[in-house]
């Protein structure tokens, strides 16, 4: 894991955090439950490589 890739998931956090909160400040909460799934699948999607690439040096290393 490269550390653009832990600054674009900090990044993502803080900005569903700030987006959280004013949508809560607004009372609008399911919108900002919205906003936190969706954060949560974009950081999932951008961790989909790195779990493919973890697979494959653990497929090296023991030759499979």
């Amino acid at each position: 894991m490269t550390v653009t890739t832990i600054l674009k998931i900090a990044g993502v956090g803080l900005l569903v955090a700030v987006i959280c909160q004013i949508l809560q400040k607004n009372g609008r909460e399911e919108q900002a439950t919205f906003v936190t799934v969706a954060g949560v699948i974009a950081v999932a999607l951008m961790l989909v490589g790195e779990v493919s690439q973890l697979f494959s040096a653990i497929r090296a290393a023991f030759g499979l």
